[in-house]
């Protein structure tokens, strides 16, 4: 799919002001990064480029900051701190980067949060071009923001001299295109969420895609509700049951969509909440659901150790709580033994990897959230776009 654009790990570097896209929106408290996954991810590209030795400019957002102005809270410094960490080089941090940056070859500078600027959000062409008079190359290499068409993902794209994709840019495309284009069967995609709504797109490319899918949370109580089961107080949209009747009539696709058998319920989520196992037809009008049972999870794990190729997105329970953690560590237990080809992406399940220990034995793990959605549900990223324009012009 990246065929059709120009690769990072092609062009000369040495010399060359090299921007790069990145995602480091690492989560800091008290001004301490708590997990520098992001940062580790997008290493291997900028080693890449200090080797070559490039002038390495980094961008990033960081947060939700309001645009326009300066908040110490989103401040990318930390994050420059803890690069030099595991670059074991220093890594220069510029508040005011859009005067012009100087980085000597070899050398690392991260700008300050994107986001303070104003109009990055809107794809301003007048900040796009600014940003494109700062290097000599651009690189997009963070997937996780690839669906949003903003100045620092698309519009510096159309304006730098040169426009490229990252090397982990390409590693999110190859793995995400062997799991879909053309995957080895059984297909099976595990989809969790507390919302139906927020993965309609999603469920009905879906249904048309793999063998199997296996859906938790929210999603799964809306679904058993359009069979007619009473999930209580559950979790449940109740203007979605029309949708999730059609899903399970195979309107969108032929997936067998296996359903709760059992599960684990409560009355309310405290701390000191205590679970209890229920058949899904004997739930009553109080109960609340908060993750499957040991049925249900043995049945999901059957169609896991059959499968050719997994998609994982979103956890099957609340499993944060001690209580409700058993249906996602199982899933996740599964699918890290599984001998498919396996790809998790999204937020929560990123946390459930890092919570059970099970990243190095899945076969890729995804930076993306909305990015991974959306290219599971088949639609071109902006980003992507903006780069395959640029392949088809001339260098400037």
């Amino acid at each position: 799919m990246l065929s059709a654009v120009k690769h990072m790990t092609e062009l000369e570097l040495s010399g060359k002001r090299v921007m790069i896209r990145e995602d480091l929106n690492a989560p800091i408290k008290d001004g301490q990064i708590t997990s520098d996954k992001r940062l580790r991810a997008a290493l291997r590209t900028i080693q890449f480029a200090v080797e070559q030795n490039a002038r390495v400019i980094l961008l990033s957002h960081l947060g939700r900051p309001a645009e326009g102005a300066s908040d110490r809270a989103f401040s990318l410094e930390p994050v420059a701190d803890r690069l030099g960490q595991l670059l074991t080089s220093p890594v220069m941090f510029v508040k005011d980067w859009l005067r012009g940056i100087e980085v000597e070859p070899g050398s690392v500078a991260l700008c300050e949060n994107v986001r303070f600027e104003t109009g990055e959000k809107v794809n301003d062409e007048a900040l796009a071009r600014r940003m494109a008079t700062l290097c000599d190359i651009f690189v997009m290499d963070a997937f996780a923001t690839a669906h949003r068409s903003q100045a620092s993902t698309c519009g510096i794209a159309r304006y730098a001299p040169i426009a490229c994709a990252g090397p982990l840019l390409v590693r999110e495309f190859t793995a995400l295109s062997k799991a879909l284009e053309n995957p080895a069967r059984p297909l099976v995609a595990v989809v969790g969420g507390a919302k139906v709504s927020s993965k309609l797109s999603v469920l009905s490319a879906l249904a048309e895609k793999v063998d199997q899918l296996i859906v938790g949370g929210g999603i799964a109580n809306t679904l058993l509700a359009a069979t007619g089961i009473d999930v209580g107080q559950s979790l449940m949209e109740p203007d979605r049951l029309d949708y999730c009747k059609s899903l399970l009539a195979g309107k969108f696709g032929a997936a067998s969509i296996p359903l709760p058998t059992d599960v684990a319920v409560a009355k309310g989520l405290k701390k000191d909440t205590h679970g209890t196992i229920k058949l899904t037809r004997d739930l009553t009008n109080d109960d609340m659901i908060f993750d499957i049972g040991p049925e249900t999870a043995a049945d999901y794990c059957g169609y896991i150790d059959k499968a050719g190729t997994i998609l994982w997105n979103g956890p099957v329970g609340v499993f944060e709580h001690p209580e409700f953690v058993h249906g996602t560590h199982r899933m996740a237990e599964a699918i890290a033994t599984s001998k498919a080809f396996s790809v998790a992406g999204g937020g929560d399940t990123l946390a459930a990897v890092e919570q059970f220990g099970v990243g190095e034995a899945i076969s890729y793990i995804s930076t993306g959230g909305g990015a991974f959605l959306d290219f599971i549900e088949g639609k071109e990223l902006p980003a992507i776009a903006a780069l395959k324009e640029r392949a088809q012009q001339p260098s400037r």
